[in-house]
């Protein structure tokens, strides 16, 4: 069993729930009308939640084919990192308990993406 593969998996299904669901409740539509747009998007909003979205579903398929990891997951990380600018870090770090939507669960799978992309660790040449 490959070292990773709870972990790929895992991510799997965080970006596929956090996709799927919002295509068929209109999430992605009020995304990028309701919030995007608002601040400063429009009129891409919809087209840039939509492509958000349909990024995460592309990057969980690559993660459980265990291909293209480094592509899927550098792609992931900077819709990740721009949801922590844009969305999460104004809230704090916690999603629950000690706050509301803070950066904590995209710090999370921020770092497991690393850890997916190297699961050697990051290697630093001296040269």
């Amino acid at each position: 069993m490959n070292s990773n593969l709870l972990l790929r998996i895992a991510s799997a299904i965080i970006l596929l729930t956090h996709s799927v669901f919002g295509m068929f409740n209109n999430g992605i539509n009020d995304f990028g009308n309701l919030f995007l747009n608002q601040i400063g998007f429009a009129p891409y909003g919809i087209f840039l939640a939509w492509i958000i979205k349909l990024s995460h579903i592309v990057a969980a398929i690559l993660l459980l084919a265990n291909k293209y990891i480094k592509l899927a997951g550098f792609i992931t990380i900077f819709v990740l990192i721009m949801g922590i600018i844009l969305v999460h870090f104004k809230e704090g770090w916690f999603v629950v308990g000690g706050g509301r939507n803070g950066v904590e669960y995209n710090f999370l799978l921020i770092i497991v993406l690393l850890a997916i992309m190297y699961p050697n660790g990051l290697k630093w040449n001296s040269k």
